[in-house]
């Protein structure tokens, strides 16, 4: 991978495409091109670097920036030891100011709400929705006024 923590760049300078974040999530999907693209949509995610597609359309690695932070995709290999499988266990969190209106931008690019914005008993306004890659997004921030 030729993404570098900044921290460890290179006297010579950060690349462009350096990593942000403290933990990376970093996704195996069917269609990670096709996820990118809907992140951009639904999050309003960047592009930061992504490896050409194969002859099949898969990619080997996509980063992006969502939220101010790294998040990067893959197709599965499996002829390279990399096998599929569905997302389950857990949940990605996005810290946003207005918790409706991004739920709202997520479910209209094709997200299933499955569990509409509400306040919480723990202080926060919270939602979560899945996309169609089967990976639930959570939605936290302050409650409404």
């Amino acid at each position: 991978m030729t993404d570098t923590l900044a921290k460890d760049a290179p006297a010579s300078g950060t690349p462009p495409n350096a990593v942000k974040g403290g933990v990376i999530a970093y996704l195996c999907l069917n269609g990670a091109i096709k996820a990118g693209d809907l992140y951009k949509k639904a999050f309003g995610a960047e592009q930061a670097h992504m490896h050409p597609a194969d002859d099949k359309g898969r990619t080997m690695h996509l980063h992006l920036y969502i939220n101010g932070s790294s998040v990067m995709l893959s197709d599965p290999f499996p002829e390279h030891g990399g096998n599929f499988a569905p997302a389950a266990g857990y949940t990605l969190m996005l810290p946003v100011k207005d918790v409706d209106a991004a739920w709202q931008r997520a479910v209209d690019a094709g997200f299933t709400g499955n569990m509409a914005p509400a306040d919480m008993f723990w202080g926060d306004r919270y939602a979560q929705a899945k996309d169609p890659f089967g990976v639930q997004w959570a939605f936290v921030g302050p409650q409404k006024g």
